[in-house]
């Protein structure tokens, strides 16, 4: 039996949906549990604040380069063989993590992780895409978002029962990353290859010309029908992203160094908006796959640039706060990651589509890492100002895209398996203007 005739008995789609999507809870997971970890280990074996400090810097730059070496590895040797790689760096990752007690050791166990979660997103989107249909996919892609906010209320959860006991508490964080990554492994030994990316290998080894098979190399992505929707996403992720992930990093900062509140008292109101996020992701996925994409696009948008906007109006307090806490969770809903998912899975043909993914993700996060490093003066000195710029830099984004992809509507998924007429190599574009 062939690999592609073994590989079309294709589980249920759902299931990949989860299985796969478990990339997004893992990611969460690690990236809370590791700051959690790491804090109660300085207290516990000897970490000093600059361990700290390195480890969580090493853990952001390895997701970015796993993000854009897995995404590549997806589209060069195939989905599975990558996203079993991933899950068992992170399973080794996150031994090392429970039982080192030295600085490099300890060092070695983030760089695994992070390398293994930002290698393991872009495949797993593009084999959650791949198995999906037109009918579906956008719903089972926004479905990793909201495992995404389960990853962040486990640890927190977790943490509020089980963050006072000493070494063992950093080591119990690192061990729910270490039995998930398990059982995810374990879920994922049931996912064959896909059958879109095994038809593109076909096609490329046989020299049929296809968009699929013609469409491999990373200057793809730069030139050509693919280089619009590639330039738009980085734009509209990274400059989206700058004002959520200070969100996530800085709120708690702000909340007790500015606003003059407690951690325990913003983290009440931070759990109450996953919650909220979670019931308006639910809408959001309901809605993705039909014509009102756009419009809650639009409406997303409108909450997102309003979120910042609180700030520079109101200052920084905690009723401020609290506030664009929750109206940057529903725009988020509709108008940030999740959509970004969406379009950048319909946008790239088989064999760039994880590369893209990789790439737009890597750019974001090394784009917010830098910012990362100048946020706690900015927000000291010039709080207000900042989250102007901010605002102006999510709405920029917003806008760029609506511009693409309200007039950019048919995907990849369409045509990109067709023949090329006359033995053309142009390949077919990427999208088509409605």
């Amino acid at each position: 039996m062939s690999e592609l005739t073994a590989s079309r008995r294709t589980p249920n789609e759902w299931w990949v949906g989860i299985v796969a999507g478990m990339a997004s809870y893992i990611d969460a997971a690690a990236i809370v549990a590791s700051g959690i970890a790491l804090a109660i280990y300085m207290g516990t074996i000897g970490l000093s604040p600059d361990h700290y400090g390195y480890l969580q810097s090493a853990l952001g730059f390895s997701v970015a380069i796993g993000a854009v070496v897995g995404g590549r590895l997806g589209d060069t040797f195939g989905r599975r063989k990558v996203f079993l790689t991933t899950m068992a760096m992170i399973i080794a990752g996150t031994a090392l993590a429970i039982f080192g007690a030295t600085f490099p050791v300890l060092l070695v166990a983030i760089v695994l992780i992070g390398l293994g979660v930002g290698a393991d997103l872009p495949v797993s989107l593009a084999t959650i895409s791949e198995a999906a249909t037109d009918k579906n996919r956008g719903k089972i892609i926004l479905l990793s978002n909201l495992l995404w906010l389960a990853g962040i209320i486990s640890v927190i959860v977790l943490a509020s029962f089980a963050g006072d006991l000493g070494r063992i508490s950093g080591q119990i964080m690192f061990g729910l990353v270490g039995v998930m990554a398990v059982l995810v492994f374990i879920g994922r030994v049931t996912i064959p290859e896909s059958t879109t990316w095994l038809a593109a290998r076909d096609e490329r080894r046989a020299g049929v010309q296809t968009a699929r098979a013609q469409s491999t190399s990373v200057k793809d992505l730069l030139t050509g029908p693919y280089a619009k929707p590639f330039i738009v996403l980085l734009a509209f992720y990274g400059l989206t992203n700058l004002y959520m992930n200070t969100n996530g990093q800085f709120n708690t900062f702000i909340a007790t160094q500015i606003a003059g509140s407690t951690v325990e008292e913003f983290n009440r109101w931070a759990l109450i908006s996953m919650v909220v996020g979670g019931l308006i992701g639910l809408i959001a996925m309901r809605v993705i796959d039909t014509r009102y994409r756009m419009p809650f696009y639009v409406l997303g948008g409108v909450f997102l640039v309003a979120a910042p906007l609180i700030m520079v109006v109101g200052g920084l307090t905690l009723t401020t706060l609290v506030a664009s806490l929750f109206v940057s969770t529903v725009g988020g809903a509709f108008a940030f990651e999740g959509i970004m998912k969406v379009w950048t899975q319909e946008s790239f043909p088989t064999m760039l589509r994880s590369t893209a993914q990789g790439s737009i993700v890597a750019f974001a996060r090394l784009a917010a890492s830098a910012l990362a490093a100048f946020t706690p003066a900015l927000l000291l000195n010039s709080g207000q100002a900042f989250y102007g710029v901010l605002a102006l830099g999510v709405a920029t984004g917003l806008i760029v895209a609506y511009v693409f992809f309200s007039k950019n509507t048919v995907t990849t998924f369409a045509s990109e398996g067709e023949v090329a007429v006359d033995g053309a190599t142009a390949p077919v574009p990427a999208l088509q203007e409605s």
